[in-house]
This record gives C-alpha cells, structure tokens and sequence, in this order.
C-alpha cells in the first residue's frame, strides 16, 4: 500500500492543547512540512511568544526558545546575528505581534533582519479570554467590547501584511488564509517562499494567516472558518503585498 500521509519528522507527537477547530495545529504542520521537505529541521531555531502558540516549542521536533511578550522578533534578531548560517523564526500571535510586539516587529522589518516570521491573524485574544484584539473587525463582539468594536473610541484594526510591505527592510509580505483546503496548500507555498528568501540572504519575509478562535468567537469549528472567509477576508485581503524582485527572480 502507498503511503500518502505520514506525521512531518519536524513535529513531535506530543498531544496538541488547542481547542477542536482551532487552526494553530494546521499551521503549525504546514511549517513542519518546509522544514523537512527543504532538509533544514537540523539548523532551525524558532522562537516561541507568549498566548496561545506559547507551547510550541512542545510541537516541533528542533530547537526552540522562549522570548518574553512581544519580543520574538528581537530575540529572533539576536540569535540570527550570532548564529547566521541557522534558519531562525518566529510564529506569533495577532496580541503578541501586533499590540505589545508592534515596536519589535516593525523595527525588524526596517533593519531588514533575515529572519522568518508566521503571523497567526484569528481577530480575536485567544488564551487571556477573548478580549479585543488589534485585529479584531469592526463591529464585532468580544469581552473587552461587549457592544462591538467601536472605530471612533476603540479605533480600526492594523491590516499588518498592507503596513510592512511599506518598510523598506521587507522583501517579502503576504496574507493567506486557513480556511478551506485550496487555501491551505497556498498557504504551505507562502511559507516555503518566505523561509526560501531567508535561505538566500534576501531579508525580512512575513506570512500571515488568517485562522479560526471557536472557542472565543463562540463558534462550531465549522462555523468559524465560515467566519474567515465571510467576515475576515473581506477585511482582509488575500494576496501579496510585497515581493522584492530579487524573491520574484528566484528560482527554486
């Protein structure tokens, strides 16, 4: 018999602490599949943030660090200016990278730092409760806006893909989504090409995803991926927002 289907040897088997539905474990099995299939899981180093990817080093079979709140990116910087010849990411949350890691992430992106980050976009806190996130739409509903987010007092959610591929520093800035399986294998590519311009020296590479939160939007898991691609990508565009053109001349 064929074997169609084996578990990536970059991921442990460790029994998953995500919520059914939530799609942290599609997109942490889709960074695993690059990682083997481009035979770098040896010399990769990942750095962990704090929310509900937290335990990720507890998934993926090859080194992993905890950096505090926010501050993946700049731990990412360190390790990438030391360690240069490692493959070095971060896989963040919208709280973690875009409220308190805004600073972090922005200023990497202006330095150009040849690292990988996966940006995980549900809209919405996930671990602390379901409070309002910088992502989450207008108009929706959550702990911290029982009434719904209100642009003129709570302001409009930050489209981050749009807001680095203005920096100069990025080479690479795309939205995918994890909503349906075309959306998924687009996805794995969008990963690949980012860790692809990592490997070639070509600089700073974000993909964001967005993904599901059952549990906080009060959804069935299959209810909330109707919300992503009904609410969320409306909102938020799929696409590439930026692609330098030495990452478009490369050949692979």
């Amino acid at each position: 018999m064929e074997v169609v289907y084996t578990r990536p040897e970059s991921l442990t088997t460790t029994t998953t602490h995500y919520c059914p539905g939530c799609t942290h474990g599609t997109a942490h099995r889709l960074v695993a599949e690059v990682l083997d299939e481009m035979g770098i899981r040896e010399k990769t180093i990942g750095v962990a943030p704090v929310g509900c990817s937290v335990f990720a080093y507890d998934y993926f079979n090859h080194d992993f660090v905890e950096a505090a709140h926010g501050r993946a990116p700049a731990m990412a910087t360190g390790i990438k200016r030391v360690r240069p010849n490692n493959t070095v990411y971060t896989y963040q949350g919208d709280g973690d990278l875009a409220s308190i890691g805004m600073a972090e992430i922005v200023h990497a992106a202006i330095r150009g730092e040849n690292i990988t980050v996966i940006f995980i976009n549900n809209a919405i806190y996930g671990m602390t409760g379901g409070q309002m996130a910088p992502t989450t739409l207008p108009g929706m509903r959550t702990t911290s806006s029982p009434g719904g987010r209100d642009v003129e007092n709570m302001g409009y959610p930050v489209r981050m893909s749009e807001m680095l591929s203005t920096i100069d520093g990025v080479s690479y800035s795309v939205r995918r989504s994890l909503h349906n399986p075309a959306n998924i294998r687009k996805s794995k590519k969008a990963i690949r090409r980012a860790f692809e311009v990592q490997e070639h020296g070509m600089g700073f590479a974000m993909v964001e995803l967005l993904s599901s939160c059952p549990t906080n939007l009060k959804f069935t898991p299959s209810e909330a991926l109707t919300f992503i691609e009904e609410q969320m990508v409306p909102y938020y565009p799929l696409g590439d927002y930026k692609v330098a053109p030495e990452v478009k001349a490369l050949k692979v």
